[in-house]
């Protein structure tokens, strides 16, 4: 029988509630004596709170509360969930409370070495959110419920085009977590498609009795990235923007969530991405601003010249 399962059944032993000896569980598992002694302390190195007691009548027992415990994670998968907790509350996680309440067991069931591993390894990590927006959780928490439900939500959002707020009904199909916000993605009852909608600028949330039918093969991360990024409709407007420079730079522009949809090619001092001629006028001249002189322009020299424009139109506001 493998290592891990001789601790099992030592452990499912003591979990019948009755004092037990070495020699007992040995002649049980059929294994030596001084293997029973090894995997006992195994079990309390994992935070199993066993009790021996020595003498003639001694054994060992488990801590009554410790029937309660039914999952065990080791060091690892222990600070794997603590960290998770930690970027879940800085993400502005809807289940904060329950989520805490489940670390807590995590210590409830711990001995003090690992409490003090655990909390090392803790104070490791710090994760800073640079929105600090105000609370969504009873937003969140609702329309949770009426994806899970399938439930139609009525709600009053803001309409950038005619500059006020409408009250929409909408069919819930998946909640996205992207960019430090949150969005809905779901079925626009007033504008008769799919559509996704800002949590944040959500305004009195009400669950309806009506209820609606997700279909089966839609994708709403698919949907949401496809909307995000513009689509090149027009190949003839197409062109090739070739950029070389520090290599640090060319990857941080090769990542970057716009460009790296459009990257064509990328060699160790090169960089190529084709875009819209609308694209390369308008804002992708301020997203290579920021890298200065780490990038050099190989191609259009018509996009070196849009740099030029911009560039003295930003001089001439500063020096007003």
């Amino acid at each position: 029988m493998p290592k891990m399962d001789n601790v099992l059944a030592i452990l499912w032993m003591l979990r019948s509630g009755n004092k037990i000896t070495a020699k007992q569980i040995s002649e049980k598992l059929e294994m030596n004596i001084r293997t029973v002694y090894r995997y006992i302390d195994t079990l309390s190195t994992s935070g199993v709170p066993i009790i021996a007691e020595p003498g003639h009548n001694g054994g060992y027992t488990l801590l009554n509360n410790f029937i309660e415990a039914p999952l065990f994670f080791d060091d690892e998968e222990q600070t794997s969930l603590l960290h998770a907790a930690v970027f879940a509350e800085e993400a502005g996680y809807y289940g904060g409370e329950e989520l805490k309440r489940a670390i807590s067991k995590l210590s409830k069931h711990a001995n003090q070495a690992q409490e003090i591993r655990r909390n090392q390894y803790l104070t490791s990590l710090e994760v800073i959110n640079r929105l600090s927006s105000t609370s969504m959780e009873s937003n969140l928490k609702e329309m949770e419920q009426a994806i899970v439900k399938g439930n139609s939500i009525n709600m009053l959002y803001p309409n950038s085009a005619e500059g006020h707020s409408t009250y929409r009904v909408i069919d819930p199909y998946k909640m996205i977590y992207w960019n430090n916000r949150w969005y809905v993605i779901g079925y626009c009852h007033l504008r008769n498609s799919i559509r996704s909608f800002r949590v944040d600028r959500m305004e009195s949330l009400l669950l309806t009795e009506d209820t609606f039918n997700r279909p089966e093969d839609f994708s709403a991360r698919d949907f949401f990235l496809e909307n995000l990024l513009p689509v090149i409709e027009d190949k003839q407007e197409i062109i090739s923007l070739v950029i070389t420079g520090h290599t640090k730079a060319l990857d941080d522009i090769s990542q970057h969530w716009f460009l790296g949809h459009y990257l064509q090619e990328r060699t160790k001092n090169q960089a190529a991405f084709l875009l819209e001629k609308n694209m390369i006028d308008t804002y992708v001249p301020y997203l290579f601003l920021p890298y200065g002189k780490s990038i050099q322009v190989i191609e259009p020299i018509s996009f070196k010249e849009r740099l030029i424009e911009v560039l003295t139109e930003l001089l001439a506001f500063h020096q007003v």
